[in-house]
């Protein structure tokens, strides 16, 4: 048997928002798991938005594709298509 460390973020309506499994040889990073509870707060917040790779607090926003947000940026990919849009986080 092998142990393996578990982080288990637990929403306020009592539902399992996240689960991050780590091997025995690994350490948590505890400044990812902070990461993780400050989008999921930020997301339950503001549902029409995601935060993208590497997000941190302050750093901009995905805004859902189907969604529109006053102010928001549409990034130009070769597609042509508009789906990828960006908003200034507050």
């Amino acid at each position: 048997m092998v142990t393996v460390r578990a982080v288990f973020v637990i929403g306020t309506d009592k539902k399992v928002k996240a689960i991050i499994s780590y091997p025995a040889s690994t350490g948590r990073n505890m400044d990812e798991i902070l990461r993780l509870i400050d989008s999921l707060q930020l997301t339950a917040k503001r549902t029409n938005v995601v935060t993208p790779v590497d997000w941190t607090v302050g750093g901009d926003l995905i805004v859902k594709p189907g969604a529109s947000i006053e102010g928001q940026r549409v990034v130009d990919l070769p597609s042509g298509k508009d789906y990828l849009k960006f908003i200034k986080s507050d």
